[in-house]
Formats: C-alpha cells, sequence, structure tokens
C-alpha cells in the first residue's frame, strides 16, 4: 500500500485514519484507548516517522462518526479485532501492532489470534487478559476496576459527563488526566457524540466468550505499564510475561499516570522502537 489510507470500511461501517510518516515506511498499527481517539498518538506518531516508521491510527468503533452501531452487541470483541484485522487487509502486509488502554486489550486478541499478521506487538498498560483476571482476584486490581461496574448502569456515565468539572471529568483529573487533555475528551468524546458508543466497549464485556482470554500470544512482545497507573495495579504487569510464547520485555516508567502516550511520549516510543528494530532485523 503506497497511497494514503484516510478512511476504510469493514461490517458496513466507515472507519476514520490518521495515516502519516514516509509513504515507504515500516508499518505501525496504533489504537487508541478510552476515552481518547486517534490524537492520543500525537506526540508519539512524530517520533516514529523520524525513525521511518509509517504510522495508521484509526478512531475505533464508536469513535469514527461513520462507525457507531447502536446495539450492545455490537461491540462485541469478536467485532473489535474484526476492525483491526480488516484495517490490516486494506495496509496489505503485515504490521507492527501498538495499542493503549482498551486498544491493547483488542491488540492482545489479536496478537493470540492472527500471529501471522503481525510482526511485533506492544501493549501498553493493559496487560494480558488473563493476567488481568488473575490480579483481580489476587491485588488490588479488583478495587481499581470498580468503574467498569458502574459503567454497566445504562445512561449513568452519559448524564455524569454532561456536567463540566461533574464526577466524570474529576475521576480523569484524578487518574491523571490534565485540564486540555480533560478538554480534549469533552470536545471529541462528549460533544462529538461518542461516549455512548465508547461505553458499548464495557457494555458488550459480558457478552464475550471467555475462552478468548485465556489464548497465548506467539508474537514477539513489549508490555510498558508506569507505577502510577490508578486503574492498573502492579500485579497483572508481573504475571503478563507468562501468556507470551515469544521474546519478551516488560518496561515500568516510574512516576508516570495511566496516560503513557501522551504523558511519557519519549519513553513509549522508545519502547514502541526497541522492539519494531528487533523485528525488522531479524526479518
Amino acid at each position: 500500500m503506497t497511497g494514503r489510507i484516510t478512511q476504510y470500511e469493514h461490517d458496513g461501517l466507515t472507519f476514520d485514519v490518521r495515516d502519516e510518516g514516509p509513504l515507504d515506511g515500516v508499518p505501525v498499527v496504533l489504537l487508541h484507548g478510552f476515552p481518547e481517539r486517534s490524537t492520543t498518538w500525537r506526540s508519539v506518531a512524530p517520533i516514529l516517522h523520524e525513525a521511518g516508521m509509517r504510522t495508521y491510527a484509526p478512531d475505533q468503533r464508536g469513535y469514527s462518526p461513520g462507525a457507531r452501531p447502536g446495539r450492545r452487541r455490537d461491540y462485541r470483541m469478536d467485532n473489535l479485532t474484526g476492525d483491526v484485522l480488516a484495517l490490516v487487509d486494506e495496509i496489505g502486509t503485515t504490521v507492527h501492532l501498538v495499542g493503549h488502554d482498551w486498544g491493547a486489550v483488542v491488540g492482545w486478541m489479536v496478537a493470540a489470534q492472527r500471529p501471522d499478521l503481525l510482526r511485533s506487538w506492544t501493549a501498553i498498560s493493559v496487560p494480558h487478559p488473563m493476567a488481568y483476571l488473575k490480579a483481580g482476584v489476587t491485588s488490588s486490581q479488583g478495587l481499581k476496576s470498580w468503574y467498569i461496574g458502574l459503567f454497566q448502569v445504562p445512561r449513568l456515565a452519559e448524564l455524569t459527563a454532561r456536567r463540566r468539572n461533574g464526577f466524570f471529568e474529576r475521576s480523569l483529573r484524578h487518574a491523571g488526566m490534565t485540564a486540555d487533555e480533560v478538554e480534549r475528551f469533552r470536545a471529541e468524546i462528549v460533544e462529538d457524540g461518542a461516549l455512548p458508543h465508547a461505553l458499548g466497549w464495557y457494555r458488550a464485556i459480558a457478552l464475550g466468550d471467555p475462552r478468548q482470554s485465556r489464548r497465548r500470544v506467539a508474537v514477539p512482545t513489549t508490555f510498558v505499564w508506569s507505577d502510577g497507573d490508578v486503574a492498573v495495579a502492579r500485579k497483572g504487569a508481573e504475571e503478563t510475561g507468562r501468556w507470551v510464547d515469544a521474546a519478551y520485555e516488560l518496561v515500568v516508567l516510574e512516576g508516570v499516570s495511566h496516560w503513557i502516550p501522551t504523558h511519557a511520549p519519549d519513553e513509549c516510543a522508545a519502547a514502541i522502537l526497541a522492539r519494531v528494530q528487533v523485528a525488522e532485523a531479524t526479518r
């Protein structure tokens, strides 16, 4: 693929993509998390471009204006991974995959299901699903995940997000978001109408196949975790390597919040590049 990809279609939906960097660059797909869009990579992508990477950052299901189905079941994991696989197909070659937050959850599933399509995998903030689940019953992870239950209540999160300086915004600031980042959330997620659909990812958790979470990963992998993350406990980070049957590295960033791509872009990009460059050297 040489021409720019600004949109692609899958499952009757249209997804927007930020395709940047040298046209002949090494392909890197960047998956954002909640409650952010592809702009979460705004400080990381230029560093990758300087190193010869071409980045593809989609606004995922529920976030792209043309990809906002209304049913809860439309946000099941099979659909979310299918969207990513459709983008890889559009790119037309194997790629290096990177995901933050929910983007990491989807990335873990893609890496487990279709290792043949990936040259490497870099997960940011969220560990392998089984490591996360184990941490939920053996550490403070269960308490840190309180918001997932809150998001299951219909319309509650949407109502609280409408109020400036309300509970939703205060929670984001508590998690480490700056005032500017909260304003970006308000503009890109709340005012743009994406929030109810983005919450569909949480509300479809119960509809997933639990067997998917137990799949191991056979792709060279880096996991980046930060000790200032209020949503993800250290236990899950420490357990993740047990689920990777390939070259693996855990990178721990000290004093950084959950929002690694925006709060530590240099360190984030360095971890991605280290994994990508090793994989490219051994192709």
